[in-house]
């Protein structure tokens, strides 16, 4: 039969095709009005998602976030209004941050008229956060496939450790589409490798194979044998040569027997802009508005009224409420019941869980966290920092992570008992092993974080270039996501400049919505721990030593509480101050002997640890200038980075002592006396500042 609206017969007389057209429809309406977007994809697509959403996925329209949802990640996010038409066409209803039903639709079919503008809840590309039903932020090509694997990830560690004999709390699957794009960046070369070696069974990528990028076909650099490298990789492959054939697609979805140790790859071959008459195997659909001639000609094909305008027939409100929307509700209803009855039979984890969906924490989870006594040979950032992991984990059971096969060096391994490997055979393990693809681990520790896990995730500070993609969506997605990078500086000595960071602590800091810190002692470290522990909506960087630092003695000294802050006085004299000292990490100690010295010498001068500086900017005006008197203009920071930035805290008249060039293969001792970070060099610039000002 024909769906009529008005004087308005749309001539699809099967409700999947009215569906599936009306995907189409709304993509290039959409498209065209905002002269903006990649419509080609997503009509190509159509047939895929539609299957996927209303005959596959448990989804439950009414509750986006339920946490035994299956995952929907579109990580050739260019194909935004696949995500924006589904979303609307279920009725799926937006969460506000503290995790509440708003009662309001997360995209509107106005808001889809508003696509990729201004305050739109149908942006350019998926942003979780900002609309309900998105499960992560896409764009990048290969984040969203590489997320996806820390997704499955967790759902194992759930499943195993919440379920129980006729209590599956944790089973969902986790379905990825990806495009060519994907396929190419090395991210998700990276992610497929240890996602088959993990043997993910609850996870499918479905790869748009549609030869096409913006320069063109794919014959002009891409035409390796992708089944042939997930084959190799340990994947489950179906290969679908009709991306409209909406029975098999939904058949190969449901391929469960094959794939029960394994993940797997389902490859549709797909025609860009399927249904629009000139467009097949071009690029033109893939980054342009069709134009009014080709949309009319594309919607007669259709059989779609040609001067109608982001139509949508009540039969496909109906269709999806019939589909995704009652099994949805029904997967969900029966999920409730059971866990209803799981509290009664196991109230501890039941509180668990419920913690870990608030983003709670246990109730003294930081009892355990070590202090360290006074000690001039001192302990190293990534010793302080493994202690504090250790006893964190102790008391946090969802709190897991792992380093990119540096774990003995950054001391990023748990040890306590019963923390275990994550391996294929056990699921329950806390420790991830990434193998040397920090690329593909900053993505999947956003993976594990956007499943409500509390993860970190480790490796040199040199190499957080390579997990810096992630790091940035970490932080546009507002994901307490932790990132523990050791050998902060000129601690490998020998290594040589390419393993000692310059810029790149200026470049993180510099990334909104993220924390760095950059500790001085091992009591710094403890108490960074404590305050990002804390964190729900932000991420955070740990830079830390590979050398010992002295730690401080805390009697004689402020206590390194001060560190929430973001920078504190340690050391003060009385009377008007002459000097201010500026420090962190590994040059706190250099700056706390020069003082002792110029104190001795009668010079009035304050030391402030200044482990965050966007800590520091969050506080008071009135405590920031208590910290850093506008009276005081003789100021000296020391750091071994990138001077730039130092100059908002030291002002017109102070001085840096940092790089300004890149490293040297030396031992450190030597390299410090080079570069102007041992005691004897901060003094002589002191001096000098004293007898200038």
């Amino acid at each position: 039969m024909n769906a009529i609206l008005g004087n308005l017969t749309v001539n699809n007389a099967d409700p999947a095709l009215l569906s599936i057209n009306t995907i189409r429809t709304l993509t290039i309406d959409a498209v065209q009005k905002a002269n903006s977007g990649h419509p080609g994809a997503a009509m190509a697509l159509a047939p895929l998602v539609y299957t996927l959403w209303n005959r596959i996925m448990r989804f439950d329209p009414a509750d986006p976030i339920w946490p035994n949802r299956d995952r929907f990640v579109l990580s050739n996010g260019h194909a935004s209004m696949l995500q924006w038409s589904i979303l609307h066409l279920t009725r799926t209803t937006a969460v506000n941050a503290n995790y509440e039903s708003v009662g309001a639709p997360a995209v509107t079919l106005e808001e889809i008229k508003r696509f990729r503008q201004l305050g739109s809840k149908a942006p350019g590309h998926p942003e979780y956060h900002w609309v309900s039903g998105v499960e992560t932020t896409t764009g990048p090509l290969g984040q969203g496939i590489a997320t996806s694997v820390g997704m499955a990830i967790a759902g194992k560690f759930l499943a195993n450790r919440y379920n129980k004999p006729g209590y599956d709390l944790f089973d969902y699957n986790v379905y990825a589409v990806c495009g060519d794009g994907c396929m190419m960046e090395g991210i998700g070369s990276e992610a497929a490798s240890l996602a088959g070696h993990l043997g993910l069974s609850n996870l499918r990528w479905i790869y748009d194979n549609n030869h096409i990028t913006i320069e063109g076909s794919t014959s002009i650099t891409f035409t390796e044998d992708v089944i042939a490298r997930f084959i190799a990789y340990g994947w489950n492959v179906i290969h679908l040569d009709d991306a409209n054939d909406i029975e098999r697609i939904e058949q190969a979805l449901r391929s469960e027997p094959a794939a029960r140790d394994r993940p797997t790859l389902i490859v549709i071959d797909s025609h860009i802009g399927y249904g629009a008459p000139h467009v097949h195997d071009t690029a033109e659909a893939h980054g342009d508005p069709l134009g009014a001639e080709e949309i009319k000609a594309t919607k007669r094909n259709y059989g779609w009224p040609e001067d109608a305008q982001f139509l949508v027939p009540p039969e496909v409100y109906e269709d999806f409420a019939r589909g995704v929307g009652a099994r949805g509700a029904e997967s969900h209803r029966s999920w409730l019941e059971k866990l209803s009855n799981y509290r009664a039979a196991y109230p501890a984890l039941a509180a668990e869980i419920d913690q870990m969906q608030r983003r709670d924490l246990p109730e003294g989870w930081d009892h355990d966290l070590p202090v360290f006594a006074a000690d001039p040979k001192g302990l190293a950032g990534r010793d302080a920092s493994g202690a504090a992991l250790n006893a964190i984990a102790r008391n946090v059971p969802w709190f897991l992570g792992g380093s990119a096969d540096v774990g003995p060096s950054n001391r990023s391994t748990l040890k306590f008992p019963g923390a275990g490997d994550f391996q294929p055979q056990t699921p329950g393990g806390r420790n991830l092993h990434f193998g040397i693809r920090e690329h593909a681990m900053a993505a999947i520790t956003n993976g594990l974080a956007l499943s409500k896990l509390r993860p970190f995730a480790a490796t040199y500070f040199i190499f957080s270039d390579y997990a810096r993609p992630a790091i940035r969506l970490a932080a546009l997605m507002e994901l307490p996501t932790i990132y523990v990078f050791t050998h902060d500086a000129m601690g490998d000595g020998e290594d040589g400049p390419t393993h000692q960071p310059v810029e790149h602590l200026i470049s993180l800091r510099a990334m909104p919505g993220l924390t760095v810190f950059r500790p001085g002692d091992a009591n710094e470290v403890i108490e960074a721990y404590r305050y990002i522990l804390k964190l729900r909506h932000r991420p955070v960087v740990l830079a830390l030593s590979r050398q010992p630092l002295p730690t401080l003695d805390r009697s004689r000294y402020a206590a390194a509480s001060g560190v929430a802050n973001g920078a504190y006085v340690l050391a003060d004299s009385d009377g008007p101050l002459q000097l201010i000292l500026i420090a962190t990490g590994s040059e706190l100690s250099p700056a706390v002997q020069a003082y002792e010295t110029l104190r001795s010498e009668g010079v009035r001068c304050r030391v402030v640890s200044m482990p965050s500086w966007d800590l520091f900017d969050q506080q008071s005006a009135a405590y920031r200038e208590s910290v850093l008197p506008s009276s005081v203009t003789a100021r000296l920071a020391i750091e071994q980075g990138s001077t730039l930035g130092w100059e908002r805290y030291v002002g017109p008249k102070g001085r840096v002592i940092g790089m300004h060039t890149f490293g040297a293969s030396a031992p450190l001792k030597a390299l410090l006396s080079k570069f102007g970070f041992d005691p004897a060099s901060v003094l002589t610039v002191a001096r000098e500042m004293l007898s200038s000002s």
